[in-house]
């Protein structure tokens, strides 16, 4: 029979408690298990010494025997100082998502594009502003155009 130290939900909803409990691994969350060995109220602030409550001489007993606390459990038992948990490392976890890489990169292409857009606009401004503006024709002066279709 393989054990288990874990969490046995309890409370009203919104409002939980947990008991730590020794239970056979293939017995539900909130079934029957072999003994209660602390409490967690997560209700409580993190710095209250009541949030998490342990019975250390029954808890090394159980881990002295094979029983195997979950995740979470472990991280309780590695901050009361009981059992050393190796921390785990997820390189990828505040890496963005598929779907969101392509938007990041689809807008990164947008804003390339309007700079370039700009620049070249830029440009062509300052080369009309540099080249010398044609003279136009004075006003009393009739072009010399106008007059040979005039005369045919």
């Amino acid at each position: 029979m393989s054990v288990s130290i874990r969490l046995s939900r309890g409370g009203a909803k919104k409002r939980p408690y947990y008991k730590i409990v020794v239970a056979n691994s293939r017995a539900p969350r909130d079934g029957a298990y072999l003994e209660q060995v602390g409490t967690y109220n997560p209700v409580l602030p993190k710095e209250d010494e009541n949030r998490v409550r342990l019975v250390e001489d029954r808890v090394r007993y159980w881990l002295g025997v094979g029983a195997q606390p979950t995740d979470r459990v472990a991280r309780m038992l590695d901050k009361a100082g009981i059992k050393e948990r190796a921390a785990s490392v997820n390189p990828t976890k505040a890496e963005p998502g598929k779907k969101a890489k392509e938007r990041a990169e689809d807008r990164a292409t947008k804003v390339r594009e309007a700079e370039e857009a700009a620049a070249e606009a830029a440009a062509a401004a300052a080369a009309a502003a540099a080249a010398p503006a044609e003279e136009a024709p004075a006003e009393g002066a009739a072009p010399e155009a106008t007059e040979a279709s005039t005369e045919a």
